[in-house]
């Protein structure tokens, strides 16, 4: 047919030579068609398209298309690789070919590996948004009073991230400066309060006026308890580090037989609640001040951190929902939450059975903080109870 077209068109009929060229020139032009297609065929020059129709890609017949097509980051990267692929199986046959399939392959993978790092590091950035602030909020006391428990409740607050570890920095690490303290803050949005508890700020006469210095509208939590509870508490932690410590009577008391309790011992002076806070008052509006009942916080957690979330301006997430009673700790612990299989307790050293104290010496302590505590009571406005 070509033959025909061309011997028609091109040679007139009576040039016999001009009909041989014609001639050869068709049967040459027909033969490189046949290879051609032969090679397509086999998938010897264009192995396979994947990446094109892995990615919804389609072959582009026209200049225009191409470009269209070659904006997309899929078909683009899949057309990249095939020019290649292509050269190299046309230079070196089937065994080239395989091997072009295997770069393919290789690529893709390589594509799929970057996507997950991008989104690995899409993460990261994400988890280290935000900048490190001075916190707004301080748990400053009391020891044995129920810190630890307060700042894991109220840590699950999502507006809330606190420091785990007590940094001690008005007490014991002033020195260091603000810049060393700050770093030790995690990173928080301009929408979330940063926290950090140390309960011996509470007793320290050096802290109100170092933190008034670092912010005056800082707001500050102190758990408060029972003195006398709390001073047989504070014993049996010490009793757990050192057994070789006198008893809780010699400690308490510089003469037993006349009642005459010893104020310079650390675990009775902490519970001489009035004296601490007047201090504190000397700096700070009580209105600053939050008083967490250590009682209520086991009977009544979510009242508590209600309360807690109050005074801090922050929507009431944490409730009922979140607690249960541990019966053999006999405190109240998190319930489980969704990424980890276990619900979430104090450590051993929270929940511990005292040491027996004879009960004649409870009472001469309860005597003894009586008057301290009416004054606590009448100044903070609240009656907690414990006499």
């Amino acid at each position: 047919m070509a033959y025909r077209v061309l011997s028609s068109r091109v040679a007139p009929p009576s040039n016999k030579l001009s009909r041989r060229f014609v001639f050869a020139f068709t049967l040459s032009l027909s033969c490189t068609y046949l290879c051609y297609s032969a090679l397509f065929c086999s998938g010897t020059v264009m192995p396979r398209l994947h990446g094109f129709e892995e990615h919804g890609c389609v072959r582009a017949e026209s200049a225009g298309a191409k470009k269209l097509l070659h904006k997309a980051p899929f078909c683009a990267a899949d057309s990249a690789q095939s020019g290649p692929s292509a050269a190299a199986a046309a230079a070196g046959g089937p065994a080239r070919n395989q091997s072009g399939r295997r770069a393919a392959a290789a690529a893709a993978q390589g594509a799929r590996q970057d996507a997950a790092r991008s989104k690995a590091a899409n993460g990261t950035s994400a988890q280290r948004y935000g900048n490190k602030k001075l916190p707004n909020a301080l748990i400053v006391g009391v020891k044995k009073g129920g810190t630890r428990a307060v700042l894991e409740f109220i840590r699950i607050h999502p507006d809330v991230r606190a420091v785990g570890t007590e940094p001690h920095f008005f007490d014991r690490n002033y020195d260091k400066g603000l810049d060393w303290y700050r770093g030790l803050m995690p990173r928080t949005l301009d929408s979330q309060i940063t926290m950090e508890k140390t309960p011996s700020y509470f007793v320290t006469r050096e802290a109100p006026r170092r933190i008034a210095s670092m912010s005056r509208e800082t707001k500050l939590i102190v758990v408060v308890r029972n003195p006398v509870t709390r001073a047989i508490s504070d014993y049996t932690q010490t009793l757990s580090k050192k057994p070789d410590i006198p008893s809780f009577e010699e400690l308490a008391f510089k003469n037993r037989s006349e009642g005459v309790v010893d104020t310079s011992w650390n675990a009775i002076r902490i519970g001489m609640y009035i004296l601490h806070l007047e201090n504190w008052l000397q700096y700070f509006r009580l209105s600053q001040i939050h008083f967490v009942s250590g009682e209520r916080l086991i009977t009544d957690p979510a009242g508590e951190l209600g309360r807690v979330q109050d005074f801090l301006g922050l929507k009431r997430i944490i409730t009922d929902k979140h607690f249960y009673f541990n019966r053999t700790k006999g405190f109240p612990c998190l319930k489980k939450p969704e990424s980890s299989s276990l619900p979430r307790c104090l450590g051993k050293s929270k929940g511990r059975t005292h040491v027996q104290i004879d009960q004649e010496v409870i009472e001469q302590l309860r005597d003894f903080y009586r008057p301290f505590n009416v004054k606590f009571y009448e100044m903070v406005g609240h009656d907690f109870r414990w006499d």
